[in-house]
């Protein structure tokens, strides 16, 4: 029987299950985000599902109440209206540096969140499983699959020469992990005479951008002399990039 000020309908225990099952999903989605530290963590994810779902049920079910008799009812509306303001909301958390671009997972975290919600307030649940599924798969089994298939870079090595007892060191390094690149130091040697010492390092790099999109960086750094793409072996030069 349908409450007086319509606090309990005949819908209210499927809207609530759906919520709910949109709860357990979107916190899994955002649990991943919260564990690696990201700007949009575990709230974020949930609160956007939650809210995705609560518009879909109430485009679903809100207006049953005052349709006239005869009329029609178009959930796709506000359905519409979510996915445009799920853009603006995960550009929100896209930060663009001065070489590289960070966030752009975290907002698609965001939009399948919306997406999960959707679903499940549609009623679609066997599809926002799937999808949260193939979320996880995608982030815990693929991506650190994918991230181990070799590269063109991954042998080469950057051959610095920079200027000594200047910290210019610990600003390529910084720049570097700035750009999503982890590094190891080969060698070092110095070079150079007494009033000017030069610092001759390999170093490899390893990150998600190609070694190029590093060096014109490393290249503005003061200090740094010339920066050069060495192949395998640091003994012998590769003629793909030098500066």
């Amino acid at each position: 029987m349908d409450d007086a000020f319509g606090l309990f309908t005949r819908s209210t225990l499927v809207e609530i299950g759906l919520l709910l099952a949109t709860f357990v999903l979107c916190s899994l989605i955002g649990v991943e985000r919260q564990v690696r530290q990201k700007s949009a963590g575990y709230r974020t994810h949930v609160l956007v599902g939650l809210g995705s779902c609560t518009f879909t049920l109430i485009s679903a079910y809100g207006f049953a109440a005052v349709q006239g008799p005869g009329g029609t009812l178009d959930p796709s509306r506000i359905a519409a209206q979510i996915v445009s303001g799920i853009g603006f909301l995960g550009a929100g958390v896209i930060f663009k540096g001065r070489n590289v671009v960070r966030g752009l997972t975290t907002a698609a975290s965001i939009w399948v969140s919306a997406a999960v919600g959707m679903a499940c307030g549609a009623g679609m649940l066997s599809l926002a499983i799937s999808l949260t599924a193939f979320h996880l798969i995608t982030l815990y089994v693929v991506s650190p699959a994918v991230r181990k298939i070799p590269t063109p870079d991954t042998n080469r090595v950057l051959h610095v020469g920079y200027a000594d007892n200047q910290g210019v060191l610990r600003q390529v390094l910084e720049l570097a992990t700035n750009m999503g690149f982890s590094s190891s130091i080969l060698s070092t040697k110095k070079s150079g005479n007494v009033q000017k010492p030069i610092v001759l390092m390999n170093i490899r790099f390893h990150g998600h951008l190609p070694l190029r999109e590093l060096v014109p960086s490393l290249l503005e750094v003061p200090g740094v002399k010339s920066v050069t793409v060495l192949g395998s072996d640091p003994n012998e030069d590769d003629d793909d990039d030098s500066a």
